[in-house]
């Protein structure tokens, strides 16, 4: 996995995760890898996986079965979907708005293109 600078490993973590589950490559109630095996696949250490399940745990996208291993929470899609939306809505789109004041950029323009790649 490659890692950007610009935001830490645990969370770039968390959102390949996020990633997987959105598209079931990892189904509700379903067994996730270990930490171990995880961190493994990437090429991280098992600590930065652990931190990353432990931010998923308390978001209740996982949860643990005590010497079971780590299982993908009901409703997981739903609830990951509803984060990215509010960090969108409060970081991503308020960039954007502050871009396109700076850029002199109509809203029309915007809302036409967006139109257009909707079709």
């Amino acid at each position: 996995m490659d890692f950007k600078e610009s935001k830490p490993i645990y969370m770039q973590i968390v959102d390949r995760i996020c990633g997987e589950i959105i598209t079931e490559k990892f189904k509700e109630e379903e067994r996730i890898p270990s930490v171990r095996e995880y961190a493994a696949n990437i090429e991280v250490n098992a600590n930065t996986v652990v931190r990353s399940y432990d931010f998923l745990q308390n978001k209740n996208v996982i949860y643990n079965k005590r010497g079971i291993g780590y299982f993908v929470a009901q409703g997981a899609a739903d609830k990951i979907l509803e984060m990215r939306r509010e960090i969108f809505m409060s970081e991503q789109l308020n960039d954007f708005f502050n871009e396109i004041d700076i850029l002199k950029i109509p809203i029309e323009e915007i809302v036409e293109l967006y139109k257009k790649r909707k079709s």
